[in-house]
């Protein structure tokens, strides 16, 4: 690595340490209280600072700095409209739950979202099956969250000589463990981010998680900004890049092999991703993946390329000779779906598609996710339990107004930074997900300042790393507290829950990275599922539960299983019709619409088949 490198990559292991640090200072805080509320609540202490932030770095996950980058990349402007709601959603999320849940969680003694349930309905059935349902989308949801890292990780230290050698040492001597489609270098830079947040998830709890969103919020603030300014500045600004975005036509992708003329010799070959090579008649491809030739073998394994079509992107790109000795062989090359050959397609809607032939976001897709961030973001427990730890009224109300603010800086430059990235760095269509991190060495790099790379790098990495912390501790404590505490001890002592909720974060890390050897195109996918399913599954419940007094244990079951089952049955019909990860989407509308609609029709069929709730319980949550 350069000395370039080496200065991104020291700023941003000094940006590591600062967040252990803060880790082990949560640990210092958490030996001295109550071990539960603490480890799981921060002592339901935030100030407005804290519960701003840390539910905006909650919020802005992998999704938001690797997934919707990756769709903004790879589909236009378009994308503005798909992110336009996700504005209102801390006045949604926050006006609508805020106070009440507040109130409520302190008046039971909630810890989590389960436990809401269980003390609402006196139902420890319905906490059961919320805590499954939670620990299960959770998990889910984590997967892209890891993936994100691991690639950043890859980024950030692909050039180094240390790193490719341990890569080559992995694919030598454990060549089962890396799946196909993967490199030995995504998965060592897997296995390192797996390592750091297990351990300082694990150490310091929810003031940790806390502490870190803080410093996380601010990196992802300030590291946006930044690119957004860097991002005009190299493409002339906003006027040029849409006028060059709108020449664009999309790519080609296929595959393809790095062959040998001779046998590798005893150090192999490591071709890095990221490559521009030119072939007979004029093509020029980028390959996507790094490509590795082990002693002896004559040709890599199968790694992803892609061919740009743009003439005057051909004009500009120049392509780099492979080691002597070494050609790449294309197997297969195929057009987009929708939008090939025509320009104009990322500027117009629906955005090109490289599978859709209806192309991205047609007019019943956009009205539906108008509506999906907003309810979505609303429903999501881990939003849920923010606003269970906050301290005072005025906290809150100055909290959704900071929020508004602060996701408007966040998402609209996001899809101009994106767009630029299209002009800056193409030919990432193959794995759009990587275009952050890319970004990020490139606009440092085309300003001249290359250590400014890491503290940009450090923006997705503290957006995986925000939403990771905190949702493992939410799996944890559902299992701890809502499973083994409610139900199998209820006198446990706090040493047996301390050492449970460690082997419990650590187990639920690991889950989640062994998901992540095996990642998809498009994170944002996995991501819109389950952040659709979670927000159908708890939204009706927690809601109703809050403000309905008539609600009851039947109708909130009716809510949360019907809705769920609508939503998830959506998916599997268009999985078994389409093969893929679209859904069945009846009048054009989003599975979470018809989920939502289907969960509130159970929910009043529900509670009018049972009696009200006991008395008792409504004096809890409805009498001053």
């Amino acid at each position: 690595m350069n000395s370039n490198g080496h200065s991104s990559l020291v700023l941003f292991v000094a940006y590591t340490a600062v967040v252990l640090l803060l880790a082990w200072l949560s640990h210092r805080t958490l030996r001295k209280r109550s071990f539960v509320s603490e480890y799981f609540l921060g002592s339901r202490s935030l100030g407005m600072l804290a519960l701003a932030l840390t539910f905006g770095a909650t919020s802005a996950s992998a999704g938001s700095f690797a997934g919707f980058p990756s769709l903004v990349y790879s589909h236009g402007w378009v994308l503005a409209l798909w992110i336009a709601s996700y504005m209102i959603f801390p006045l949604c999320g926050m006006g609508l739950l805020g106070k009440r849940l507040n109130i409520v969680a302190r008046r039971t003694g909630a810890i989590t979202v389960p436990d809401i349930l269980r003390e609402r309905f006196d139902s420890p059935g319905l906490a059961l099956v919320g805590t499954l349902l939670l620990a299960l989308m959770l998990t889910v949801y984590l997967i892209p969250q890891f993936t994100l890292a691991a690639l950043i990780m890859q980024q950030l230290l692909g050039d180094t000589a240390v790193f490719q050698r341990a890569a080559f040492v992995l694919a030598q001597t454990a060549p089962g463990v890396i799946p196909v489609g993967v490199g030995s270098d995504y998965v060592l830079g897997l296995l390192l981010f797996a390592l750091l947040v297990i351990v300082y998830t694990t150490f310091g709890g929810f003031r940790a998680v806390v502490w870190t969103d803080i410093l996380q919020g601010f990196v992802m603030l300030v590291g946006v900004v930044l690119m957004l300014t860097l991002a005009l500045v190299q493409t002339g600004g906003l006027k040029r890049m849409t006028m060059a975005l709108a020449e664009m036509t999309p790519p080609l992708l296929g595959e393809a092999v790095i062959r040998s003329e001779n046998p590798a010799p005893n150090d192999g070959y490591f071709v890095p991703a990221d490559r521009w090579i030119s072939l007979p008649g004029g093509r020029i491809l980028r390959t996507n993946q790094a490509a590795i030739l082990l002693p002896g073998e004559t040709a890599s394994g199968i790694i992803k390329v892609v061919e740009i079509t743009t003439p005057r992107e051909k004009a500009v790109i120049i392509p780099a000779p492979l080691p002597s000795g070494l050609i790449l062989e294309v197997q297969h090359m195929h057009a987009y779906a929708s939008g090939a050959g025509r320009p104009g397609t990322y500027t117009h809607a629906p955005g090109p598609s490289a599978r859709d032939a209806g192309g991205f976001l047609p007019l019943g897709l956009a009205v539906s996710f108008f509506a999906f961030w907003a309810l979505s973001g609303t429903g999501q427990p881990g939003n849920m339990v923010r606003l269970m730890a906050f301290s005072h009224t005025r906290t809150l109300r100055r909290a959704i107004a900071s929020l508004s603010v602060y996701f408007a800086l966040i998402y609209f430059p996001l899809v101009i930074i994106f767009c630029s990235a299209r002009v800056l760095a193409p030919g990432l269509d193959q794995t759009p997900d990587r275009i952050m991190p890319v970004m990020a060495f490139l606009l440092a790099d085309g300003a001249h300042v290359p250590w400014l790379a890491g503290l940009l790098i450090a923006v997705p990495f503290a957006a995986a790393m925000s939403t990771v912390d905190s949702f493992i501790l939410m799996i944890t404590s559902s299992i701890v507290r809502d499973v083994y505490q409610r139900n199998l001890r209820p006198n446990a002592r706090e040493i047996v829950l301390r050492r449970l909720s460690y082997v419990c974060t650590t187990v639920v890390g690991i889950v989640a990275m062994v998901g992540a050897l095996y990642p998809p195109q498009f994170l944002q996918y996995i991501i819109v599922f389950t952040g659709g399913g979670l927000a159908v599954a708890f939204l009706g419940p927690v809601a109703l539960g809050l403000y309905w007094p008539r609600f009851n244990a039947a109708g909130a079951f009716a809510c949360m299983v019907g809705g769920f089952i609508a939503y998830l049955g959506l998916y599997v019909a268009g999985f078994v019709a389409f093969g893929g990860a679209t859904p069945i989407r009846p009048l054009g509308l989003d599975p979470l619409i018809w989920g939502f609609a289907c969960s509130l029709l159970c929910a009043v069929a529900g509670t009018y088949t049972a009696p009200p709730s006991p008395e008792r319980i409504l004096r809890t949550h409805f009498h001053t």
